[in-house]
């Protein structure tokens, strides 16, 4: 089998690629290969398949109809067992064979399972596929004594799910406060006080030594000496680029697979994009992994019309995070970084006195580096953009620090004319 471009995956990631090829090459050929037996779905909606928010049979991104009027083929279920980087073919591995003129790695990540003794011999869920959400959904009915590793996104996600459900839950976090990727302590103190409310025990600070499997549970020991008995043990300690299967193809692979400002790899025609890149960061020359939608949406893009030589392609500006959380019907969002390690920085942060919303922004030269909320009233995207485009705020500062929102708003209406 052959095609012009060939794209490993079928996210957000891979669709950009696929729709910046078409804008400027009608009639070269693509073929995504993807290891889901599905339809492509962003992994952004799993927690809400977990909840019941969203059916399983309407989180598709695209339909059939949509790769045939794009003219790409979508090959499901089909995953990638090697590349030949210097032949340009990929091996799948049912044993199938792809040549290709140019190459899009956009895999993703997969969970992290960490080397904990025993735990791999105990039953324990993840949550990356839409499988891994259908398999939590069903356990969690059945489930009254739950541990969660990690307190992270995901986590945090399913804790909330099954306190729901009426189970006894806890959450196992190695840093000091819940969400450290992403909050303050000031900040993830709100979430916390929400989920201890709801009987959640969080255990901030400690570390798993050992995993015992008992009957259909197991038993979770920590450092300090306690045990925790669990019927449902979920591991949600972070995740990492697929990458395997490009060993012996000469691309470079740090955290994620190096890429330049176009997504061209170490390998003149392979590109890679989204959770599986480690492209410039926004505010630095480091080069980082930034596991977001809108990321992978714009390093989709940026690859997809690199590959097809499209002349209006512009370089990838570095990635800035982007995050989005509702807990317990709250809302908690971060945009950017926080100030640690940045020189110059001016930080305002405030909270209300019942401790239910936070607004923190931090600033150098009067640009925005970042801002965090709990309950707190801003557009994310606009925010996002802010950060993009270096605004100055200062001829506004006082009223964005009052009124971030509003403020904003109006400063991007002008800006997007």
């Amino acid at each position: 089998m052959h095609t012009d471009y060939l794209i490993l995956g079928a996210s957000h990631a891979a669709l950009s690629a696929l729709n910046a090829i078409r804008m400027h090459d009608a009639d070269g050929g693509i073929t995504l290969v993807t290891r889901d037996d599905c339809l492509p779905y962003s992994p952004t909606v799993l927690p809400y398949v977990v909840s019941g928010r969203s059916q399983p049979q309407r989180v598709f991104l695209k339909n059939e109809d949509y790769f045939a009027r794009s003219r790409a083929e979508l090959l499901r279920g089909a995953a990638v067992a090697a590349v030949d980087g210097a032949g340009s073919r990929a091996h799948l591995a049912d044993g199938r064979t792809i040549a290709y003129r140019k190459l899009l790695v956009a895999t993703g990540a997969a969970p992290v399972v960490p080397p904990i003794p025993g735990l791999r011999d105990s039953r324990f869920h993840v949550l990356r596929t839409l499988d891994d959400a259908l398999a939590l959904k069903s356990a969690l009915g059945r489930a009254r004594q739950a541990v969660v590793l990690g307190a992270g996104l995901v986590g945090m996600h399913a804790a909330e799910n099954l306190a729901k459900t009426g189970a006894a839950v806890t959450v196992v976090e190695m840093q000091p406060h819940v969400l450290p990727g992403y909050f303050d302590a000031q900040a993830a103190a709100i979430i916390e006080s929400a989920f201890r409310k709801r009987g959640v025990m969080l255990l901030t600070g400690h570390k798993v030594v050992r995993v015992e499997p008992a009957g259909s549970g197991c038993t979770v020991c920590l450092e300090a000496g306690e045990t925790i008995a669990a019927d449902l043990l979920l591991v949600g300690v972070g995740v990492a680029p697929v990458t395997d299967f490009l060993a012996g193809t000469g691309v470079e692979v740090d955290r994620g697979v190096l890429v330049d400002d176009t997504m061209r790899t170490s390998v003149d025609n392979i590109w890679a994009a989204g959770d599986v890149a480690q492209a410039r960061s926004f505010y630095s020359d480091a080069r980082t992994v930034n596991g977001i939608l809108p990321n992978a949406v714009e390093q989709g893009r940026v690859a997809g019309m690199a590959m097809a030589g499209d002349p209006g392609l512009r370089p990838y500006p570095g990635g800035v995070p982007l995050n989005t959380y509702t807990f317990f019907g709250q809302r908690a969002v971060s945009v950017g970084i926080q100030e640690q390690g940045v020189d110059g920085a001016e930080v305002y942060a405030e909270t209300d006195p019942d401790g239910c919303r936070h607004l923190k922004v931090v600033l150098k030269d009067d640009r925005l580096l970042g801002i965090f909320g709990i309950n707190a009233a801003f557009d994310p995207g606009v925010m996002w953009e802010l950060v993009l485009r270096r605004v100055d705020l200062g001829p506004v500062k006082t009223d964005f620090l009052v009124r971030p929102q509003e403020t904003a708003r109006a400063l991007m209406s002008r800006l997007w004319r």
